[in-house]
């Protein structure tokens, strides 16, 4: 279940284009399911950097935001292995930013499924290092 948007994350995403804002809300909700599917405990919900951003106890946090291009995007911590091995597995689906970010031009059902993976691995990081 996904819940209600804390003041402050939902200002910043009010604050964004229709079109991307649509776009992370999606992912936003895919990191709520992910996370009660694996039992990941609490999700914490705040911001980081000016970007709404999400970490579970035993994971590593996922924030989302509008990169320099004004795209969407799913950004990792840049010392984690969380993007490049998700570049490994889906080179050449999505535009990866070095070990930092995945644009998200669109949402489809192929590429929620491929987040996912991402996303899992992001909130159980601290167990699968």
């Amino acid at each position: 279940m996904t819940p209600e948007l804390p003041a402050p994350v939902k200002a910043v995403y009010d604050a964004m284009p229709v079109s991307q804002k649509s776009l992370l809300l999606k992912v936003r909700g895919l990191i709520f399911d992910c996370a009660e599917s694996v039992g990941a405990g609490p999700v914490e919900e705040t911001l980081r950097w000016g970007q709404p951003s999400y970490i579970a106890p035993k994971g590593s946090s996922l924030r989302l935001g509008l990169a320099k291009t004004g795209q969407a995007a799913l950004f990792a911590h840049c010392q984690s292995s969380l993007i490049s091995t998700f570049a490994q597995r889906f080179p050449d689906d999505f535009v990866i930013e070095g070990n930092r970010a995945v644009y998200l031009d669109k949402l489809g059902v192929q590429e929620q499924e491929k987040l996912r993976f991402l996303i899992l691995h992001g909130l159980q990081y601290k167990l699968m290092r």
